[in-house]
């Protein structure tokens, strides 16, 4: 007796059949026809910023990429509110939660670097030598050695 294997079933057919993956694909076409909905509503700029994360017992939850763009969408809720609800989609639309969250990849700036001349570390070291607080003048200490030598 030799085996056979099954036939390879293309990864779109797979996607639909198996039932907590359907459930996962029907949930992002859904998302995704939210999204456009709302992208129509939008003003042009902020279609970028502002993405549909859950739509459910008419409160729509909508991330923003950061707090300039929530206050404007914030002033505007009301009139956003209104267009959607106009829409059958969003006929028992209650409530717009807006929340921020900045972009993954996006964490912080460079670090900044204290560039002291010797003159200045000098002048942080006299003061630091004055405090008798520990803790100031451990701070003050380690700003100090970051002064460059030989100025």
């Amino acid at each position: 007796m030799t085996f056979r294997p099954l036939s390879a079933r293309p990864p779109a057919t797979l996607l639909r059949e198996t039932k907590p993956l359907k459930a996962l694909v029907d949930q992002a076409e859904r998302l995704t026809r939210l999204q456009h909905l709302l992208d129509e509503q939008l003003q042009p700029a902020a279609r970028e910023h502002c993405r549909v994360a859950s739509w459910r017992e008419g409160c729509l939850l909508l991330i923003v990429d950061d707090g300039h763009w929530a206050t404007r969408l914030r002033y505007q809720q009301r009139r956003l509110q209104r267009q959607l609800q106009a829409l059958d989609e969003f006929a028992n639309l209650s409530r717009i939660l807006i929340k921020v969250q900045p972009p993954a990849g996006n964490s912080r700036g460079p670090a900044r670097t204290v560039n002291l001349s010797a003159q200045a570390a000098e002048s942080i070291q006299e003061t630091a030598d004055g405090i008798s607080d520990p803790k100031l003048r451990a701070a003050l200490e380690r700003l100090a050695s970051r002064g460059k030598t030989g100025d």
